[in-house]
């Protein structure tokens, strides 16, 4: 059970963490061989692809932090119940999209493997670099689940205050 709790509460940020390190050292790793004369040609397209990977996981991350951009005119207005059902009403709006794009993405993520494309430079499986996006979205929609769980709990038992704030955040 701590395993778990331990993954809940850290796989965004280790994964993070890792995938940024990768990316960092490669491209200062590129630098100092294009300053000797030399060049590698297969650290641009790592970069590149470890980028992709940040991008998908950090929409998760930001899930979980409640961190994301956006637009709060009627929430600024809204009180109590109504606010939490604007929260859950944005959250449920949320939960579909990533299920469109997570169904979606594993069908093109899929067809690519099959076909057996590599990429130019490393020959990885193309399809390797495309399941960032359902696996992403996986997470994203665990973490909506999770903040629809707290935002359900509260409307139910009348509570205000940080309403969809995660355990994560509220320890910070």
């Amino acid at each position: 059970m701590k395993i778990i709790k331990w993954i809940d509460r850290y796989i965004e940020e280790v994964l993070l963490i890792l995938i940024s390190t990768v990316m960092v050292t490669v491209i200062v790793l590129q630098v100092f061989m294009r300053i000797t004369g030399n060049s590698l040609t297969w650290s641009e397209e790592l970069a590149r692809y470890c980028f992709i990977w940040l991008v998908y996981i950090g929409i998760s991350y930001g899930v979980k932090r409640q961190s994301h951009i956006s637009i709060d005119v009627l929430t600024v207005f809204l009180k109590g119940k109504a606010h939490t059902v604007l929260l859950i009403i944005s959250n449920l709006l949320f939960l579909v999209f990533c299920l469109f794009v997570v169904y979606y993405g594993y069908d093109i993520a899929s067809t690519l493997l099959q076909f057996g494309q590599a990429s130019p430079a490393m020959g990885i499986p193309m399809g390797l670099v495309y399941v960032a996006t359902p696996l992403g979205f996986g997470l994203t929609i665990i973490r909506l689940i999770q903040q629809l769980v707290i935002q359900f709990k509260t409307l139910v038992s009348n509570e205000e205050g940080n309403i969809g704030v995660t355990e994560h955040k509220k320890s910070v």
